[in-house]
């Protein structure tokens, strides 16, 4: 689950971990009051007015403005709430803004010069461990500081059986480049990072800018807080968190139903009981020729309603041109799955694309009888092979 940047930043100050002050603002005169209110507390008399959507480069899309006055504050605010904000990160459709961030002014002029680096927090599943993935190069891409400066990027290790070990902060402030007040303030702030990212079940921290201000402290002027949605359970008050307008509308509508559905870029729907078999399906279908335009899980109790819903659900994109149903009848009876299937076809009233389905299991030959004897546009298969190129068949034809 992902969250906005003043969310994070939230979190991230309940656990010690500096930020740059802010207050959100869903209106232009909001955005205004928000301002006055954060120049009292910080003595702040620039302000950022910055989008608050789920995606980065917002800078680019012209979603991150400064201003030098209240006059500003109101004008750019009103320019980027309810603007179609386009980033390298959106797409080409981009997300409709509802809301800003004012946030304090950390490069006010006249100042001594600040130092910018990135920072995340991650879990390297190859090796079973947490990292801090650091650099000195902040503010940029991080994939192209990667392409182009190899060298610049350092990562620590963290062993599940100690956590982050003193030494391992002072040694990501060493290679950073850090002295004096600065080191001392930046292993302070790795250690606070860490901390909050193992509290939380979090799945990601990215900081990008981590600042060195004028005066040596160390604060997160950005914060992408990804959650692990296996551990929201223990996190009641962070659930609350999540904002369904940055969501697919497709995927918000499959988790009202309990289906576990994820939008991808082919032509073949998939609808299958258990994410290894789902898995297996979509690799199944791109050996065959085919490109799965989705992973849809309908969970162990694929009875008629939610086969229907499943089909409505697949059936909201147009790019899909085939439909390949595939179901082991472990928990659930194939022939009760089968009649749902004729059950949802009749009730949806025009399915327009072809549906293969296979149903192994529990009375498979009983459910692939009621499929053949449907009359209606729906090819049996027995093997998985059999069903992806049946699929790749009837694509061919159309």
């Amino acid at each position: 689950m992902n969250i906005h940047e003043y969310q994070g930043k939230e979190i991230l100050k309940t656990f010690g971990v500096g930020i740059q002050e802010g207050i959100v603002a869903d209106t232009a005169d909001a955005a205004v009051a928000a301002a006055k209110k954060l120049s009292e507390q910080t003595g702040t008399q620039w302000w950022v007015v910055k989008a608050q959507i789920h995606a980065g480069g917002r800078g680019k899309g012209g979603g991150v403005k400064l201003a030098k006055s209240l006059d500003e504050v109101k004008e750019k605010a009103g320019q980027i709430i309810g603007m179609n904000l386009v980033t390298p990160q959106t797409g080409a459709q981009g997300k409709k803004v509802h809301q800003v961030l004012i946030a304090q002014d950390v490069y006010y002029p006249g100042a001594s010069p600040t130092k910018e680096f990135y920072m995340s927090v991650l879990l390297d599943r190859s090796k079973g461990r947490n990292i801090i993935m650091y650099s000195t190069e902040g503010g940029m891409d991080i994939e192209e500081v990667a392409a182009t400066k190899p060298e610049k990027i350092f990562k620590e290790e963290v062993d599940p059986k100690t956590g982050l070990l003193p030494f391992q902060a002072r040694k990501v402030a060493f290679n950073l480049g850090l002295s004096g007040e600065a080191f001392k303030q930046m292993t302070k702030f790795v250690t606070a990072l860490y901390k909050a990212y193992d509290a939380i079940d979090a799945s990601l921290f990215e900081i990008n800018p981590v600042l060195k201000t004028s005066d040596d402290k160390i604060i997160a002027v950005d914060a992408k807080v990804n959650f692990d949605e296996n551990g929201l359970f223990r996190h009641p008050d962070y659930e609350k968190l999540r904002d369904v307008r940055e969501e697919d509308p497709t995927e918000v509508e499959a988790g009202e139903h309990s289906l576990n559905y994820v939008k991808l870029d082919g032509n073949v729907g998939c609808m299958v009981n258990g994410a290894g078999l789902a898995m297996a399906t979509m690799d199944m279908i791109k050996l065959s020729g085919g490109d799965p335009a989705n992973f849809l899980d309908v969970g162990g109790t694929a009875n008629a309603a939610r086969v229907e819903q499943a089909f409505r659900i697949i059936l909201k994109d147009t790019n899909v041109k085939a439909i390949l149903v595939n179901i082991f009848g472990g928990i659930v009876r194939c022939d009760r799955v089968a009649q749902g299937i004729v059950d949802a076809y009749n009730n949806i009233g025009s399915i327009p694309v072809p549906i293969i389905v296979r149903l192994q299991g529990t009375n498979a030959a009983e459910a692939k009888k009621i499929i053949d004897e449907s009359g209606l546009k729906v090819f049996s298969a027995i093997e998985l092979k059999e069903a992806a190129d049946l699929v790749n068949q009837v694509l061919s034809k159309n």
